[in-house]
C-alpha cells in the first residue's frame, strides 16, 4: 500500500509505535524488566500529583476494573503508591513511587532521543511543523488536553 494510500490515523500511528518499543526496550536495558506495555501505558497516564483510579480508566479507555488491575501489579512491583487524596479524605490517588520515577526518567531520556532522530531525519523545520500541527490537532482531538 502507497503511503498516499495510508489514512492519516494510521500514519501517526507507527511512528507512535516505534517509539513506543524503543521505550520499552530502553526501560527493560534499564533493569525495569518487569514492566508490561499495559503497564507502561498506564504509568505514562499518572501525573506528577498522582491521580485518581477512575481518571486513569478513562484516559486509558479501559475499564475501572482493568485500571485497578494494572495499578495492583504495578503497587505490588514498586512502581507506584496509593495515597491519600488530599482534596478528599475518602479518596486515594496513585502516584508514582520512586522505582516509577525512575523508570520515568528512562522512559523520557529515550524519547527525547528518539525525537532527536526524528529531527535529524526531517529537519528542524519539517520537525518544527509536526509538533506545530499535531499539537493543533489535540485542541480537537484530546478531551484531556
Amino acid at each position: 500500500m502507497a503511503d498516499e494510500d495510508m489514512n492519516v490515523g494510521v500514519l501517526m500511528f507507527i511512528p507512535y509505535r516505534a517509539m513506543e518499543s524503543r521505550v520499552l526496550g530502553a526501560i527493560a536495558g534499564a533493569g525495569f524488566e518487569d514492566i508490561t506495555l499495559a503497564q507502561a501505558r498506564m504509568m505514562a497516564r499518572i501525573a506528577p500529583k498522582g491521580n485518581r483510579l477512575t481518571e486513569l480508566a478513562e484516559q486509558a479507555q479501559v475499564t475501572k476494573q482493568t485500571a485497578g488491575f494494572l495499578v495492583d501489579q504495578l503497587e505490588r512491583a514498586g512502581y507506584v503508591e496509593r495515597v491519600p487524596d488530599p482534596s478528599d479524605g475518602r479518596a486515594r490517588l496513585v502516584r508514582l513511587a520512586e522505582r516509577g520515577e525512575r523508570a520515568r526518567r528512562v522512559a523520557n531520556d529515550e524519547a527525547a532521543a528518539v525525537q532527536r532522530e526524528w529531527a535529524a531525519h526531517l529537519g528542524v523545520q519539517r520537525m518544527r511543523q509536526l509538533r506545530d500541527a499535531l499539537t493543533r490537532l489535540r485542541e480537537i482531538t484530546d478531551p484531556y488536553a
